[in-house]
């Protein structure tokens, strides 16, 4: 069985992650109806996706209620009546807690109150002994943990080894790489997966990749990491994410080859519910404007307000980029 699955190209380590909410929620400001989240849910139990991200424990004080969608706050609550309890489903629901920006201590309760299985924590590389706390505080309330290293393409190699090895140290579960600005290629994935594959193996820690593709090679990067031993993989329904959007979950169960996963549910949920998205008037995905921050390894923050402005200035912007002091 072992050599046929080689032949085959699948391991049974890979798990998939679906963000299409909470990286989604950010084109949209988390205002998916509550019939758009159960057809999703129930398309990734059908998929055979690993786990379901619902969205952000934002703060409440430092966020505005009213400005957002239920899903940049993820209440268990809401969870509860939206999903239910989600026993014996086999995918498993998470969601994000930003350091800095989430008011962990109260808002995520011990697991056994709560519907929540995973909680990821977002994180700088300057800002890793608070995330720690966050690690230490979810795991001890008994979820599984995972930690994203923002901005890796801003880091210095030497400071990314102190994190890892701090996080090494730390009950962890699982590290992953991000691209946050959609700015790395396979051959630089391929190093970082490396790097980030040295501190798992000596800490039995998995690895992840969340990618943006900002330069169209979301898809590309994550199976490059695939290929390199990253086995945690965040996908999103069509790429929708901030910006240009996500390694597309289409593409990636397609690649996978993997029996677990079923490519025709996803397929069926795009043409039945992301059109609709798309009409409602969230916008995302590849275009020139983040092709050039991609390409310059610079936050999307500009490209994202050149878009909700409707320019198409092109080359004005990318001079405002490249002459910008």
């Amino acid at each position: 069985m072992k050599e046929l699955s080689k032949l085959l190209g699948y391991r049974k380590e890979i798990r998939v992650l679906d963000a299409t909410l909470r990286d989604g929620g950010l084109v949209n400001n988390f205002y998916f109806s509550d019939d758009f989240v159960r057809a999703l849910y129930a398309t990734n139990i059908k998929a055979g996706v690993d786990y379901m991200e619902l969205g952000y424990k934002a703060s409440k004080d430092m966020f505005d209620v009213d400005k957002f969608g239920k899903w940049k706050f993820t209440d268990d609550d809401d969870i509860f009546k939206v999903i239910g309890e989600n026993r014996d489903t086999g995918l498993k629901l998470a969601a994000m807690a930003d350091v800095g920006r989430s008011d962990y201590k109260k808002d995520i309760r011990p697991r056994e109150d709560s519907p929540l299985d995973l909680i990821r924590v977002a994180t700088y590389v300057n800002t890793i002994p608070e995330a720690i706390d966050m690690i230490e505080d979810a795991k001890n309330k008994g979820y599984e943990v995972s930690v994203n290293i923002m901005a890796v393409s801003n880091a210095q190699e030497s400071d990314i080894r102190v994190a890892l090895e701090m996080l090494g140290n730390s009950p962890v579960d699982a590290i992953y790489i991000v691209d946050s600005f959609g700015s790395l290629f396979p051959e630089q994935i391929a190093r970082i997966a490396d790097l980030y594959c040295e501190y798992g193996t000596k800490y039995n820690k998995e690895i992840g990749i969340h990618a943006h593709n900002n330069q169209q090679l979301a898809f590309a990067n994550t199976i490059e990491a695939v290929g390199d031993g990253v086995n945690w993989l965040d996908a999103t329904y069509n790429g929708m994410g901030r910006g240009a959007g996500n390694c597309m979950m289409e593409h990636l169960i397609g690649f996978l080859h993997n029996p677990k996963y079923n490519l025709y549910p996803v397929i069926r949920f795009i043409e039945e519910h992301m059109d609709e998205v798309r009409k409602n008037g969230a916008v995302w995905g590849y275009d020139l404007q983040y092709y050039f921050t991609g390409m310059l390894n610079q936050h999307p923050r500009t490209a994202i307000a050149f878009t909700a402005e409707g320019r198409k200035d092109y080359s004005d912007y990318y001079k405002e980029l490249i002459f910008h002091d």
